[in-house]
């Protein structure tokens, strides 16, 4: 028989750096979840990819017992590391602050591919290149026209 769902929270948190302290353990315990056996379990699951934040979606069901899926890094911090910065351009379309290829953007297009709502990699990497252009990184190449 299943479960009832209680509800869905989505969190981001560091690899295997999950810990009581807020924002998970006020997230839930409000909720009823045990929050030390879901930091052991993501940390365990997380332990490779360690200390880059991770989209986290727990489904938490009525008996209080739970389930959660873990994503890839998002979009934005992975141009990050692709470029080398701190953060973005405070004035995107007037201060330009790195460059990226164009083979760059296809690597974090296909690694995100799953999580993103597109069918082709093509539209992935039109995708990546947008939060690129409104983070105020440049994309070097052509990108081919259909």
């Amino acid at each position: 028989m299943a479960k009832e769902i209680a509800g869905q929270l989505k969190l981001q948190i560091k690899g295997g750096a999950a810990n009581p302290s807020p924002p998970v353990g006020p997230a839930l315990g409000s909720k009823g979840i045990n929050i030390m056996e879901f930091c052991k379990q993501f940390n365990a699951r997380t332990q490779d990819k360690a200390g880059k934040v991770l989209p986290v979606v727990i489904t938490y069901y009525a008996d209080k017992s739970f389930d959660f899926i873990v994503k890839n890094p998002p979009v934005a911090i992975q141009l990050l590391e692709a470029a080398k910065l701190k953060s973005g351009s405070a004035e995107p379309n007037r201060k330009k602050v790195s460059e990226i290829t164009r083979e760059q953007v296809k690597a974090i297009a296909e690694d995100k591919m799953n999580d993103l709502n597109c069918f082709t990699v093509e539209s992935a990497m039109k995708m990546v290149a947008g939060t690129a252009r409104s983070m105020g990184i440049t994309v070097k190449g052509d990108f081919p026209v259909k």
